[in-house]
């Protein structure tokens, strides 16, 4: 049997993105009728991002539980709590703004297994090692870092990264005939 996935994101394997139990005649008719989950936390973490005080790129996170139910934890990039909202540096890998995922990473619970992250921009490195760390199962990223070093460590890890922007335009106020 073919398998429906709910957002029409076929890397999408999260358990709550597949129906594995549809006809192929429902997979080939199937048009979601209101804005998927993992888009809504994406958009989240998009909002984050404009909380993000670094000059070079704004990084939105939110981390959910396993089930997309609750949010544990939210973050985006900037200078640490009680310093100036500026970067400390113009150089690109030396601003000396915390990373959003390591700002949200911080505040999760640990003991939490197989969260969700939701990521504007896919990770560098060592946010990836801290993500693998912290027990984070899939990424769900807007748009490439500069270096896919983060993207492989999560591959590595066995962490399934997602690129999410099929729904990016959807929803923003046109009308929802022109989703499919």
């Amino acid at each position: 049997m073919p398998i429906l996935y709910r957002d029409l994101v076929r890397a999408n394997i999260h358990p709550l993105n597949r129906f594995n139990d549809a006809t192929q005649a429902e997979v080939d008719a199937w048009v979601p009728d209101r804005l998927p989950l993992f888009e809504v936390y994406m958009r989240m973490a998009e909002e984050l991002a404009k909380r993000s005080t670094c000059r070079r790129l704004s990084v939105g996170t939110v981390i959910t539980d396993g089930l997309l139910e609750n949010v544990l934890a939210i973050g985006y990039n900037g200078n640490v709590r009680g310093f100036p909202n500026d970067c400390d540096s113009p150089t690109p890998g030396q601003c000396g703004c915390i990373h959003s995922e390591m700002n949200a990473l911080v505040k999760a619970p640990g003991q939490v297994r197989d969260k969700v992250a939701f990521v504007t921009a896919s990770p560098c490195v060592m946010c990836a090692k801290l993500m693998v760390q912290a027990n984070v199962g899939y990424l769900f990223y807007r748009t490439s870092y500069r270096s896919d070093e983060g993207l492989q460590v999560l591959q590595e890890a066995r962490v399934v990264a997602v690129r999410y922007d099929r729904w990016a335009d959807a929803w923003r106020g046109e009308a929802r005939e022109s989703l499919g």
